[in-house]
């Protein structure tokens, strides 16, 4: 009886000890399911630190997965996606325009262990040059939190005038124009006045994942990965 009762105890006090620790906090998520590699670049607005380096590599077809917790109380951002970096900050697109952007912003009470609210949403007003969407998960709150941003390859159908073209001859990447955009990918901004038609906001979320290539582009061919070419000096 005495073990028995002394086991009770023990389980009571470890009972009372997971319900009192906080919530881990919320995070940031890259992964990577286009069909060759990406490197993130993530720029913390002015004021706020930096969540991570910039030196990732995230191999392609799902290999390439990893997570950064935003501090604990606000953060404001953006993050692009590089590629053909041999190695960053020597790449063929994302260090420059055109590109599209992830736009994060967390914010959360003094003490609080996930974010009130956390924004979003991904822009192609300075072009394209890799498929992203940003997907809420985990979520606490209540409302709708909508995945937005783009899951297709713009670059295959960008008008030949907007065509970033590679060492290879490949498309790396399309400067526009803003309806070509909107037409194939409405859940992103395109002109500095623009909104999406849902909203950009989600409520308690555990984590922010930023998918590259989402399913719809997972079987594209590995031979349009973007050509490596190294910047002189």
């Amino acid at each position: 009886m005495g073990g028995m009762g002394e086991r009770l105890v023990i389980g009571t006090l470890l009972a009372a000890a997971f319900l009192a620790a906080p919530e881990a906090g919320t995070t940031l998520t890259l992964h990577n399911l286009c069909p060759y590699p990406v490197w993130p670049l993530v720029t913390p607005n002015t004021g706020f630190p930096s969540i991570c380096g910039n030196d990732i590599r995230l191999e392609g077809n799902g290999h390439g997965l990893v997570s950064f917790p935003f501090p604990p109380t606000f953060w404001s951002g953006q993050l692009v996606a590089r590629t053909g970096c041999a190695p960053p900050p020597r790449c063929v697109t994302g260090s420059e325009r055109p590109a599209g952007v992830v736009q994060l912003t967390v914010h959360s009470a003094e003490g609080a262990p996930r974010p009130d609210l956390a924004v979003y949403s991904v822009s192609l007003v300075d072009g394209f040059n890799v498929p992203v969407v940003v997907s809420p998960q985990a979520i606490s709150g209540d409302g709708p939190c909508p995945a937005l941003g783009c899951s297709a390859d713009l670059n295959a159908g960008c008008p030949p005038a907007q065509r970033v073209v590679g060492a290879g001859g490949c498309v790396v990447a399309c400067k526009g124009p803003p309806g070509y955009f909107k037409q194939r990918c409405p859940l992103t901004l395109t002109t500095p006045v623009d909104r999406e038609p849902v909203q950009q906001h989600c409520y308690a979320p555990g984590e922010l994942k930023v998918v590259f290539c989402q399913p719809a582009m997972v079987g594209a061919d590995a031979a349009a990965q973007p050509d490596v070419v190294v910047a002189e000096n």
